[in-house]
C-alpha cells in the first residue's frame, strides 16, 4: 500500500480507502463488516470514510465497535454531516447547532474523542457560509476534529468557502469520480489543488459497473447493486447498453496490462496527483485485497490512450447519484 498527503494536512492516507455507505450501514452482516475492516487494516489501508446518515448511525456504530480495538493512531477516521438524521426538519443541514450536535453524536458512536476529518456531506445554501465555516472551525478548535473537508461542492461553493475560511481550514474534497464520471477534472481538481485541497473520491468503480459484471443486453444480475429499486436513478444514467459495451471494451485492455478491470479503473483514478485516495466498498475480504492491489499500479501512455478510445462517448453527463443543493451560496 502506498500513501499520499491529504491536502495541506499532516495526514498520510492510503491510496485505497474503505467506505461504509451501502455495506456497513446494514447492507452486510456484522461478521462481514468486521472481516472486511480487519482485511483493510491487514492490507495497509489506514483511511476509513463514513457518515452519520449511513444507516442512521449504524455504520459509525459498527466501526466504533471494531476500530476502537485498535490503537487510535493506527487509522485515519473520516465522517460527515448534512443529511437528515430524524423526521425533525431542524435535524439536518449545516447550521452551527446541527454541526455541534452531530459531531458529538458521531464521536459517541465511533467511540473516539476525535475524528481526523469532518466533512460537509453537501453544501447547505440555506445557511450563511460564514456560519458554517465558523462552526467547523470551532469543532477543530475544540479538538473534536483535526481537519475539515467537503463533499460535492460546486466550484462556486468551494471558492466561497475558501474566501471565508482562508487557506488552512479545508484540506479535502470528496466528489464522485470515475472513468464514467469525469466532470470534477474540469474545474474542481484545479481549484482545489491551487488551495492545498486534495480529492478523496467516491464511487471510483461507478457503483460496480466498472467491475465488468454487468453485461450489455443481459438482465441485471440477481442480488447485485443495480437489482435494487433504490438504485433506479443510477440505472437510468449508467446502466445502458452503450455504457456497458464501452466497459466491456476495457476488459482486454486490462488483461493486456496484466490487471483486473477494477484494478485498471482504480489505477486510472490514481493517475491524477490531485487524488489522495479512492474510496472503495467491499462486502467480502477478498474484495478489499483486490481493491488494495491497485495501489502503486501505473498505467502507460499507451494504456491510457487505449482507455480513452474504448470509452469514446461513454462517460455519462450526470453523476450516478445527483448531489443535493448543487447551486447557491448564502451570505450574512
Amino acid at each position: 500500500m502506498q500513501y499520499r498527503k491529504l491536502g495541506s494536512s499532516d495526514l498520510e492516507v492510503s491510496e485505497i480507502s474503505l467506505g461504509s455507505w451501502l455495506t456497513y450501514s446494514g447492507g452486510v452482516e456484522a461478521d462481514a463488516t468486521r472481516a472486511c475492516t480487519e482485511a483493510a487494516l491487514d492490507a495497509g489501508i489506514n483511511f476509513f470514510d463514513t457518515a452519520n446518515v449511513y444507516g442512521q448511525g449504524a455504520a459509525e456504530t459498527a466501526w466504533g465497535e471494531i476500530l476502537s480495538a485498535h490503537p487510535r493512531d493506527s487509522y485515519i477516521l473520516a465522517t460527515k454531516v448534512y443529511f437528515p438524521m430524524s423526521d425533525d426538519p431542524a435535524d439536518q443541514g449545516l447550521t452551527p447547532a446541527q454541526i455541534a450536535k452531530q459531531i458529538d453524536a458521531s464521536l459517541t458512536r465511533l467511540k473516539t474523542d476525535h475524528v481526523d476529518l469532518y466533512q460537509a456531506h453537501r453544501f447547505d445554501p440555506t445557511v450563511p457560509i460564514e456560519d458554517t465555516v465558523e462552526a467547523f472551525r470551532k469543532v477543530v478548535e475544540q479538538g473534536k476534529a483535526r481537519y475539515v473537508g467537503f463533499s460535492e461542492w460546486t466550484p462556486e461553493q468551494i471558492q466561497a468557502g475558501i474566501d471565508i475560511a482562508g487557506p488552512d481550514l479545508f484540506v479535502s474534497s470528496q466528489p464522485q469520480y470515475s472513468m464514467l464520471w469525469q466532470a470534477p477534472e474540469a474545474q474542481v481538481f484545479g481549484l482545489c489543488a491551487d488551495n492545498g485541497i486534495s480529492q478523496i473520491v467516491w464511487s471510483p468503480l461507478a457503483q460496480g459497473v466498472l467491475t465488468g459484471k454487468y453485461k450489455p443486453g443481459q438482465p441485471v444480475p440477481e442480488g447485485s447493486r443495480f437489482a435494487s429499486a433504490d438504485m433506479a436513478v443510477s440505472q437510468d444514467l449508467v446502466y445502458s447498453d452503450a455504457t456497458l459495451e464501452a466497459v466491456q471494451r476495457l476488459v482486454p485492455i486490462a488483461e493486456e496490462a496484466g490487471m483486473s478491470l477494477p484494478t485498471l479503473a482504480l489505477a486510472w483514478i490514481l493517475r491524477r496527483t490531485e487524488v489522495a485516495s479512492a474510496i472503495t466498498g467491499a462486502s467480502r475480504p477478498e474484495q478489499v485485497h483486490s481493491n488494495a492491489a491497485a495501489s502503486g499500479a501505473t498505467l502507460s501512455a499507451d494504456v491510457l490512450a487505449a482507455v480513452d478510445r474504448a470509452l469514446g462517448d461513454a462517460p455519462v453527463t450526470e453523476p450516478t447519484l445527483a448531489p443535493a443543493a448543487r447551486t447557491g451560496v448564502k451570505h450574512r
